[in-house]
């Protein structure tokens, strides 16, 4: 065997690459990791935690409402961006530390550099002066925003990145993009009291995602004063003394203090010396690997956003212990990334797991819907206008239900408990002989017995 200066060689700091990393390294492995940014990764540094800590802030706003239809007194309520943005920076920093230290404790090397490949066994550390060896390589360098290269103007505009840290909050902003990252930012900033607008160029948001949840959410959205343009998309932006001017192809213009484009990520893939060890990217630009996380290359893996599979934070982790249990443990290990569920921390908020109605028509022919639209008790008590939407998609040929689909409060919470059920094959039948806990909006999941005839099927456009 070559005499390699690592066993395993890990690129990235993210959730995926440092759960692999310790995996490894506590099973007596020599392990390095390379990060030439936080230790953290999207996740932790730039993504779902950050966010999720806006989400709460934002969310204040509805709760006020909440507390004074139920008879609270409450002065006029302030919000200090700046005050916020210390506390945020403060818990990141506390979790980004973490992760060092755990990648200490298990044994693992870190190094903050930028790394490069070399071949297929070397790694170059930009800035440091040093090359190193490796028996294996795993690439977990996540994902980036996408922003249009063919719009001019495209300089003034941020994105998610430049979201989390701006100096002041807008006046007023223009999303652009309609999937989970949009929604979520057109929601925070709404929340914090930003006339926001989204604009997406597509018929309805949230491509991908049942039809039932994008139109109750846009409608939710609307309802909390968010205006949604849809159909059409950016010729130019232009600065100006009043802000910058959004001209849209459909001949109509926005004037707002600040763009954020959220349109998209692509794999971080670039400068990383790949086609120098000869690993293959997919059609997508992502690494392409197989059911082990295994390139094209036989030493080289790839985990998490870089390979383009499910990007999820909870789905790189999985994928990164995968690896490690079979390549340094010897206990071979895939992951399933069939019927996953995932959340969209709009606002209202999303939970959702398996297919959608148009998927489960597609696969089996037919499909039997339950489905129930209604205010939750809490908006009830003060006349609020809120509605929440859940839905059951069940396969009549065996009774499995195939999908869950929730719009509402807490149901980022509930389908992580629905979707045991769902991945275990549950069928209605025993769906419905769990008793219902009340008074909750969750058992209505448990009581919806009368199949519900759609108006329109719709597509997934």
């Amino acid at each position: 065997m070559a005499n390699y200066d690592y066993d395993l060689f890990v690129i990235g700091a993210g959730s995926g690459g440092v759960r692999a990393a310790r995996v490894a390294a506590m099973g007596g492995a020599r392990v390095a990791v390379a990060e030439e940014h936080r230790v953290g990764g999207t996740c932790v540094i730039r993504g779902c935690v950050p966010k999720k800590f806006m989400v709460y802030a934002s969310e204040v706003t509805n709760q006020l409402k909440t507390a004074r239809g139920f008879g609270w007194t409450i002065p006029e309520a302030t919000f200090d961006w700046k005050t916020f943005l210390e506390a945020k920076d403060v818990e990141i920093a506390r979790l980004s530390g973490i992760y060092v230290a755990n990648l200490g404790k298990a044994g693992c090397e870190l190094v903050h550099a930028r790394a490069v490949l070399k071949d297929a066994h070397t790694v170059e550390l930009v800035g440091k002066d040093r090359t190193v060896t490796a028996d294996k390589i795993l690439i977990a360098t996540g994902g980036r925003p996408t922003v249009p290269q063919n719009v001019p103007g495209i300089e003034h505009a941020i994105t998610s990145n430049e979201a989390f840290h701006l100096e002041s909050l807008p006046k007023s902003i223009l999303v652009v993009g309609g999937g989970y990252i949009a929604v979520e930012f057109a929601g925070i900033f709404a929340g914090l009291g930003v006339k926001t607008t989204l604009l997406y160029r597509g018929p309805n948001i949230l491509r991908g995602f049942d039809d039932d949840v994008r139109v109750h959410l846009a409608r939710e959205m609307e309802r909390r004063g968010i205006q949604i343009v849809l159909g059409c998309e950016h010729d130019r932006i232009e600065k100006t003394a009043d802000g910058l001017v959004s001209h849209l192809n459909n001949d109509i213009t926005l004037t707002t203090e600040q763009v954020m484009f959220a349109t998209g990520r692509e794999p971080y893939v670039e400068g990383l010396g790949l086609e120098t060890a000869g690993v293959e990217l997919n059609e997508r630009g992502a690494v392409k690997v197989d059911e082990w996380s295994r390139t094209n290359v036989e030493n080289i893996f790839a985990v998490g956003d870089v390979t383009d599979r499910i990007n999820l934070t909870p789905v790189a982790i999985r994928e990164g212990a995968a690896f490690a249990e079979t390549q340094f443990r010897d206990n071979p290990t895939t992951y399933d990334h069939e019927m996953v569920a995932t959340a969209v921390f709009s606002q209202p908020p999303i939970g959702t797991v398996g297919m959608s109605e148009y998927e489960a028509r597609h696969a089996f022919g037919e499909v039997d819907v339950y489905r129930s639209v209604f205010r939750p008790m809490k908006v009830t008590f003060y006349h609020g206008e809120e509605q929440t939407l859940m839905k059951l998609l069940v396969n009549p040929k065996d009774q499995k239900v195939v999908g869950v689909h929730v719009v509402g409060p807490d149901s980022p919470e509930i389908i992580q408990m629905a979707a045991i059920a769902v991945k275990m094959g549950v069928t209605k039948q025993q769906w419905d002989s769990t008793c219902a806990v009340h008074p909750t909006a969750a058992e209505e999941l448990v009581t919806m017995k009368d199949r519900y005839v759609p108006q329109n099927l719709g597509g997934n456009a």
